[in-house]
């Protein structure tokens, strides 16, 4: 692939995240800016005041997602000579409104017929099955346009196991299932299309993408960076920095690593090239840092919810898990920077070229209150994630148009201008929270495919084939967990990646462990399979989110996702950690101030991770000083295996913090020494 043509894929890949992959026409953008418009008043609607079964929210839900995919985005990315009329870009071609019209329809089936459905379960109609047929196939066929072929050729796999297991080898056979228990299980029952991922999908994560492009459109992302910049870019590789600390603050509404970086990217990246950041590691950071936005709570993109649903717990012990792993792997990043930064001999920005704080901060300093209405509401009230989310949306949209109309006062532009800035703000958040949507929603309901064939059975012929394939060995079940993830993570947004793979190998990882006295909690495993599911948006050759920050950076896609991807190594071995020393995830973990010892150990221990892992401490390392260091971080992260070698039993194995900060100072003062003389 040529330069040029990384760049136009690259360009793409923003227009698709973004909903913007076709031009159009007024009355067509009039259509679409309705459709997508009334889908958040919908959704608003029901965190407000609608009651609705949940079933036929999460058809509505999915019908406005087909609608308006349909609308947006050309059953084919690049012009064809022969079949043009597939990838027409400059309009809606009339073929494209009937699949919107159709695909509603199909997904709206089960709203029109919920009675009638409801009484002759398990014995469908000729009609049910003809329309579930439709719906599969035009899911599949939204699913492919929004996110690519990956998911649909995984779920048609499925599919295709579930009718030709009887006629498989000994070792893949499965009984079978007929036409009709299969479209029953898929289409008309909460089993598959209409399961829990949809759910949460239409009943929490709208909410939150539609919070995140609200305050987008408010200005909040510049505000963040600005913020960021203003404390951090006098420093030592301070863009660089500000970037990571600016990617975090976004990432707390964002459920997308390339929405991350199109919102603080194209500020961040050019800075850091100015002070003497190399393309690629300008890009990589920001792939970094945005990639790991999804891992910081209390949101942490659609999956966090869905982990909920599965692991049968509250969101707020989901949020507890992910707070040491999510904060630790931020700090390593940070710890990244400035490393970089030291090898490079790369200083801060000159003090004429920063925000000033104190005027930034009272700028925006609104931005803030709708955030902390959030984390009150979720984390002091302990409301519901839905309730939380619609009632800091409400408050933003008085700051919004409390914003809009101040500024116009100060241009003289007059009250009622104002108001009509703000509601057009306010629109657009909702559009662009809507596009934002589509590809969350699609996957949550191409995914339900997956899941809904796993549930009629083939689930423990699965189990039995990956526990076959690791021999019964946990290091080895983890690492084909962790690949496999990256593997279909390469082609699949993040949630439906972590849904594949918890459904299928979570289960596995628990019982595998309590066959070798490995006590490997269920949220552990799940947060496992999120992680690694995130790692892949950078991993070359197909990182989405590489390609995103390189058409930026205007540097190789692959070099960036590679560079990247050895970035973030940090989160992959914080993930294999919390298996393996589930205090990290603060299992049964209630005491703070036990919680806090755990928390500083784990920052010291990245540290010392990121010194071995960056060949550079004070100095650069030496040879025989990496055993120091990694000894240090694995002491550190995981001291229970050291315990038994100082006749510690596992209950008094944080006293050995002392001993791996011993070990980590030693090295320091000996490079400090060393680079002295």
């Amino acid at each position: 692939m040529s330069t040029i043509d990384q760049q136009q894929f690259a360009e793409e890949i923003l227009k698709t995240e973004t909903g913007d992959a076709r031009t159009l026409r007024l009355y067509e953008n009039i259509l679409v800016g309705a459709v997508a418009i009334c889908w958040a008043l919908f959704q608003l609607s029901l965190a407000g005041f609608l009651v609705l079964d949940s079933t036929k929210v999460r058809a509505i839900h999915l019908a406005f997602a087909m609608a308006l995919l349909f609308l947006l985005a050309p059953c084919l990315k690049k012009p064809r000579r022969f079949l043009g009329f597939l990838s027409v870009h400059d309009r809606i071609p009339v073929m494209d409104y009937i699949l919107a019209l159709a695909g509603s329809l199909a997904a709206l089936y089960i709203v029109f017929d919920y009675s009638g459905l409801g009484l002759r379960a398990g014995a469908p109609l000729t009609r049910d099955l003809v329309i579930g047929a439709c719906l599969v196939i035009l899911l599949l066929e939204a699913a492919r346009r929004v996110i690519g072929p990956a998911l649909p050729v995984i779920a048609i796999f499925f599919t295709a196991y579930a009718f030709l297991g009887p006629y498989l080898p000994d070792l893949f056979a499965f009984k079978g299932v007929s036409l009709r228990k299969y479209l029953s299980n898929i289409t008309l029952s909460t089993e598959g299309i209409y399961g829990i991922p949809l759910g949460v999908s239409s009943s929490i994560v709208y909410l939150f993408v539609l919070f995140g492009a609200l305050l987008d459109k408010a200005g909040a992302g510049r505000f963040f960076t600005n913020l960021a910049l203003a404390v951090l870019g006098k420093y030592k590789g301070g863009p660089a920095k500000a970037a990571v600390v600016s990617s975090g603050a976004t990432g707390l509404v964002s459920g997308s690593s390339i929405a991350n970086i199109v919102t603080t990217g194209p500020f961040t990246i050019p800075l850091m090239k100015k002070i003497g950041y190399p393309a690629k590691k300008a890009a990589a950071v920001e792939v970094a840092s945005s990639t790991d936005g999804q891992l910081m709570p209390p949101i942490m993109g659609a999956a966090a919810f869905i982990i909920a649903e599965y692991v049968n717990v509250p969101y707020m012990h989901v949020v507890k898990a992910a707070v040491i792993p999510a904060l630790v792997s931020y700090f390593g990043l940070f710890c990244i920077t400035h490393l970089e930064a030291s090898k490079l001999g790369i200083r801060g920005l000159e003090p004429r070229d920063l925000p000033k704080f104190f005027l930034t901060l009272k700028e925006g300093l609104h931005y803030l209150l709708p955030l902390a209405i959030l984390l009150y509401e979720l984390i002091i009230t302990r409301h519901s994630p839905e309730m939380a989310a619609f009632r800091s949306i409400l408050v933003l949209l008085v700051i919004i148009l409390f914003q809009e109309i101040r500024r116009t006062l100060r241009n003289g532009l007059g009250f009622f201008a104002g108001v009509k800035h703000g509601i057009i703000v306010i629109g657009s958040g909702m559009i662009q929270g809507s596009k934002n949507m589509m590809s969350v929603a699609l996957a949550c309901a191409a995914a339900g495919i997956i899941v809904g064939v796993v549930n009629m059975g083939i689930g423990g012929m699965i189990a039995l084939i990956v526990e076959t394939l690791s021999m019964g060995n946990i290091y080895l079940l983890l690492i084909i967990t962790a690949l496999a993830s990256l593997l279909l993570g390469m082609g699949l947004p993040t949630t439906a990646t972590y849904i594949v793979m918890a459904s299928l190998t979570a289960p596995i990882i628990v019982e595998v462990g309590g066959l070798y006295n490995f006590v490997i909690p269920i949220m552990a495993a799940h947060l496992f399979c999120f992680y690694f599911g995130i790692l892949a948006d950078d991993t070359p050759p197909v990182g989405l989110a590489a390609y995103a920050a390189s058409a930026i950076a205007e540097s190789d896609p692959i070099q960036t996702g590679i560079q990247g991807f050895l970035y973030d190594i940090r989160t992959s071995v914080i993930a294999f950690m919390f298996v393996f020393n589930p205090d990290l995830i603060l299992h049964n973990i209630n005491s703070w101030p036990k919680g806090l010892l755990i928390f500083g150990m784990a920052l010291v221990g990245m540290s010392a991770f990121e010194n071995f892992a960056q060949g550079w401490c004070l100095t650069k390392n030496r040879l025989y000083e990496i055993p120091f260091f990694l000894a240090a971080a694995f002491i550190l992260f995981h001291p229970g295996p050291f315990a038994a070698f100082f006749n510690l039993n596992q209950a008094h194995k944080y006293w050995l913090f002392p001993i791996g900060l011993f070990i980590y100072g030693a090295v320091i003062a000996h490079q400090k020494l060393r680079a002295k003389s």
